[in-house]
């Protein structure tokens, strides 16, 4: 039998802005990824969702991203690599105070939006995460795609790396993920995100957006608690998952 887990981006809610029903998405996914601050989420929010995860047995992360609020972290910036390793070391800590207060342990990290894209390819930016998170708790797990600079980095530092694949995301034939400026970049059919999260598990290979074979590793499968559609796509997964064979359990 083939093991996967299934993760959401969550606690992005700020202030009394909603983004997603959080609580719902909880009820079908095995680990959480949480705002720390920067990107989206808040004290309140922070702590609300850490007890949320905690009520449902969910395994918790931090969501490190860029100081953007306005761009919801999905924007690059233009900072160095002491920067960024600041600005990771400071959403760790402050998630984890949160955990703390919960008697919850951080069970991994997985960058934000553009952070996570730049980590990717950008040596010096997948060091200064992996730095941060070696400094603060090297047992923790990191997120990462496959083959990617973050990867690299992390097993280089003596961290473990889960590679991640995307449920409702479309790839390039470089196996990077489409830009979200591109009208095919989400994945919004349920059925088609399902059998591509099948594809990647059991056969280690997902279809470009051009039509490629790209090879993937998935240890763990991401869905956006964001996307219009997030509560039944993880619904949908959770269900056809075991079907198919593959159990979800933490990575």
């Amino acid at each position: 039998m083939a093991y996967v887990d299934l993760n959401a981006d969550l606690g992005e809610d700020f202030g009394a802005y909603r983004l997603a029903d959080d609580g719902e998405i909880l009820a079908y996914v095995t680990s959480a990824n949480l705002a720390c601050g920067m990107h989206a989420g808040d004290p309140v929010v922070m702590a609300r969702s850490v007890a949320l995860a905690k009520a449902r047995g969910v395994a918790v992360g931090a969501h490190p991203g860029y100081p953007d609020l306005q761009g919801f972290g999905r924007r690059d910036m233009a900072l160095d690599e002491d920067e960024i390793h600041a600005f990771v070391l400071y959403q760790l800590g402050a998630i984890a105070a949160f955990a703390r207060s919960q008697g919850v342990r951080l069970h991994h990290v997985k960058p934000h939006g553009a952070l996570y894209n730049r980590a990717a390819v950008d040596r010096a930016a997948a060091r200064a995460i992996c730095r941060a998170v070696a400094e603060f708790d090297p047992s923790l797990k990191v997120y990462a795609p496959y083959r990617s600079e973050l990867t690299a980095q992390a097993e280089a530092m003596g961290l473990c790396a889960c590679c991640e694949v995307f449920a409702d995301r479309r790839y390039e034939a470089d196996g990077q993920l489409t830009p979200r400026r591109h009208p095919d970049a989400i994945i919004r059919d349920l059925d088609e995100a399902c059998e591509q999260v099948l594809t990647m598990v059991r056969e280690g290979r997902v279809r470009s957006r051009t039509g490629e074979w790209v090879e993937v590793a998935a240890d763990t499968v991401c869905l956006h608690g964001d996307g219009p559609h997030a509560v039944e796509l993880a619904k949908a997964l959770h269900e056809r998952l075991p079907h198919a064979g593959v159990q979800i359990r933490p990575a």
